[in-house]
């Protein structure tokens, strides 16, 4: 695995979402209270981008159509239809820098 700097732990807040471009994958990194959590950025429906939809709690919430997916996870908690779960990737807080491993 490689690990790509996302960005310093203060340019993340909690609540907030932050998306990168890593290996050629398009990965966004959700602060769930104070936890960094990474999952595929493309939402498996109609290719939206979901750091552009609302993080609730654990909860990332497509800004198309209203899909959630569970960021701790990547598995998907609603939609109308079945749809496939994102990858999830692991986090590394080294000092303040916040890293994702691919």
């Amino acid at each position: 695995m490689t690990k790509f700097l996302v960005d310093k732990a203060v340019n993340i807040p909690e609540g907030k979402l932050k998306n990168i471009t890593a290996a050629g994958k398009e990965i966004v990194i959700a602060n769930v209270k104070g936890e960094y959590y990474a999952i595929n950025n493309i939402c498996t429906h109609a290719g939206a981008e979901l750091h552009e939809g609302v993080l609730e709690g654990k909860e990332l919430i497509c800004p198309w159509h209203g899909a959630k997916w569970d960021v701790q996870t990547g598995d998907l908690i609603w939609f109308p239809q079945k749809l496939k779960n994102q990858q999830s990737y692991n986090v590394l807080i080294e000092g303040d820098n916040v890293f994702v491993e691919i």
